[in-house]
């Protein structure tokens, strides 16, 4: 069973073992076989403080040997096309949706065969919350987004896997099922009845743990804010 690692030992990620990862999973599935995806390697203690502040500080930014940056790349098979006669047209939001769909299906698999092989990893949300940032200090060209980050290394912990809603909560068959409170009973209650949930929503000061969700951690104002983050930043890269 999978799980987030955050604390990592000092073991380095040998390059060689990092480059076969990351060549297997260039077997995974991509639009149109064009693999629309780059991924930026970060391993000296400057590169990864300075993209320490993206993604909230979290100290396994700093402390994992490898940091990796996934990102939608239509800059590279554009600069291809157009040194080949082509004429290329990929400064719209359909082609960020392929390339951003392309790099996270090559995190995706990435992340299977690392966790195989015995690494650690985490992947962080931040990468979207703070795309300009990122950009600028990956040095990312036009028509390159970053998508998504992980972690990595050699776990030095191992901590019990998060708890997951039943399949009940996202299979629907034929058409999308209608979502009542018998439905949400059914799916949620054994997620808030979880002692560590409850005592999250106890130190937090609400009634719920939905309200820890919408009130505190993903508040709207902040969830607006960082959407007009996000569409300079693919205006920034030409995407929109």
């Amino acid at each position: 069973m999978r799980k987030s690692i955050r604390k990592y030992a000092t073991r380095p990620v040998d390059d060689a073992l990092l480059n076969d990862l990351l060549e297997q999973a260039e077997r995974t599935q991509t639009m149109g076989n064009l693999q629309l995806y780059s991924v930026v390697v970060t391993r000296s203690e400057e590169k990864k403080r300075a993209l320490a502040p993206a993604h909230f500080n979290q100290p396994m930014v700093t402390q994992a040997p490898v940091v990796l940056t996934f990102c939608a790349d239509y800059h590279r098979t554009t600069e291809w096309a157009l040194r080949r006669q082509g004429h290329p047209g990929y400064d719209n939001l359909l082609s960020y949706q392929n390339a951003a769909t392309d790099a996270l299906l090559f995190c995706q698999r990435f992340c299977d065969l690392a966790e195989a092989a015995g690494l650690g990893l985490c992947f962080l949300g931040t990468t979207v919350y703070n795309p300009l940032s990122i950009i600028e200090t990956l040095e990312l060209p036009e028509l390159v987004m970053p998508v998504a980050t992980i972690t990595l290394g050699w776990p030095d912990e191992n901590p019990k896997p998060s708890e997951r809603l039943p399949l009940s909560a996202i299979r629907h068959d034929e058409t999308y099922q209608p979502i009542t409170e018998e439905t949400i009973q059914r799916d949620y209650a054994a997620k808030e009845a979880l002692p560590e949930n409850q005592e999250f929503v106890r130190i937090n000061g609400t009634q719920t743990l939905a309200q820890i969700f919408t009130d505190i951690r993903y508040k709207a104002t902040d969830c607006r804010a960082m959407s007009e983050t996000l569409r300079e930043a693919l205006k920034r890269q030409k995407f929109l």
